[in-house]
């Protein structure tokens, strides 16, 4: 029985004493139960090892290395300086190794304790996780519409084609913006202002509209009222709502980006062609030496243009979703060949024009003496019978 006691008197003075308050002062505390408490005088010992350092009880270690290195440098016996004393520096490198022994312990404590408070925040928070039914994350609807599920449902189908629908107004509007008002600033942020009251505006006339026909009751006798929706025979296997999506998107004139690529890449080509052939017609039939010189311009700028069509047509190619419409890249010399080639079948048909003219011109010379001739011999013979 006194066994008991005196193996119980321990804990129960350590319990009463981890309150601050009851901790007499320079006395601390170690984490192990079946350890003792450090003494007053071991306490100031280390104080008086950071005073010798010139540290403060809260540094850290990178602190107490340079703190010993700059003390080593000036009291080594070795350093040649003028303070230099081998039992001074004796006392400095006992301190360090105190010192830094202290302090790697309370940094090794400051992360055992973030550890454990890590850990124990990751408990909680596994044993709050499961409360929750697996499936309720899919019923949120982003945090659209009140009521049951399937009524929720509803509300978040009609939330998404209104968003669906704003975006396509928002595309076409800046689309419009980008094709006619690309330099201007000042007219661009007047038409913005200008869409903005328009689309207001349309917007609670169509509201307006609406609510009249619903309190005019025209709503309550349409056809298919309250009943489900037909499958789309076209693509069965996508719900409704992508479905609709989608005919939203291609009704508005909505286009993927590579097929806008496409359509750029094709007038390009067709612009460069047409502007080689202008530029060759404009020169002379043969070239002239000066002519040569444009000519030879012309086509190092239209090989550059080339050269930019084909790093667009690289970028084209990587974002194309079906392989059999990628495109190869154009050949600056064969289109050089074709428009030349172009240009030479235009001179012949000239030629053959400019022929064909010359023949009708002199047949209709050739017949008009004759018409004159009997236009004469006709009055001539009236005056006869006239007489």
């Amino acid at each position: 029985m006194i066994n008991t006691v005196c193996m119980k008197t321990p804990r129960i003075l350590r319990l009463h004493l981890t309150n601050a308050s009851l901790i007499p002062p320079g006395v601390k505390m170690l984490s192990d139960p079946g350890s003792r408490m450090i003494s007053t005088h071991e306490s100031k010992k280390l104080r008086e090892y950071y005073r010798l350092l010139n540290l403060d009880e809260g540094c850290s270690v990178d602190d107490v290395r340079g703190s010993f290195h700059k003390l080593a440098r000036q009291y080594h016996p070795d350093s040649g300086s003028s303070d230099a004393d081998s039992a001074t520096f004796i006392k400095i490198e006992e301190a360090y190794r105190n010192v830094l022994s202290h302090a790697i312990k309370r940094m090794r404590a400051r992360r055992d304790k973030a550890e454990d408070a890590a850990a124990a925040e990751e408990e909680e928070e596994e044993k709050f996780k499961y409360n929750t039914p697996q499936h309720r994350h899919y019923l949120s609807f982003e945090g659209v519409g009140f009521g049951t599920p399937s009524q929720r449902e509803k509300q978040y189908r009609q939330f998404r084609a209104d968003r669906a629908t704003e975006q396509v107004m928002e595309y076409q509007r800046q689309k419009l913006q980008r094709e006619y008002f690309a330099n201007s600033i000042t007219i661009k942020d007047v038409r913005q202002s200008k869409q903005q009251k328009i689309t207001q505006a349309i917007e609670r006339l169509v509201e307006d509209l609406i609510q009249e026909s619903m309190a005019k009751g025209d709503f309550d006798n349409l056809s298919g009222k309250g009943k489900p929706l037909k499958k789309f025979s076209g693509c069965s296997y996508i719900d409704p709502m992508t479905h609709n999506l989608n005919r939203i998107l291609i009704d508005n004139g909505y286009q993927p980006e590579w097929i806008l690529m496409q359509k750029e890449i094709k007038d390009t080509i067709e612009q460069l062609r047409e502007a080689l052939l202008v530029s060759r017609k404009k020169l002379g039939n043969p070239l002239s030496p000066v002519e040569q010189k444009q000519w030879a311009q012309v086509c190092e700028r239209f090989q550059e243009n080339i050269r930019k069509l084909n790093k667009r047509i690289n970028d084209f190619n990587l974002i194309v979703p079906i392989l059999t419409r990628q495109k190869v890249h154009f050949d600056a010399q064969k289109e050089i060949i074709r428009v030349q080639e172009m240009y030479g079948a235009f001179i012949e048909a000239k030629e053959v024009t400019e022929e064909n003219q010359t023949d009708i011109s002199q047949g209709e010379e050739s017949k008009t003496p004759r018409v004159k001739t009997g236009f004469l011999n006709w009055l001539n013979l009236w005056k006869f019978i006239k007489i």
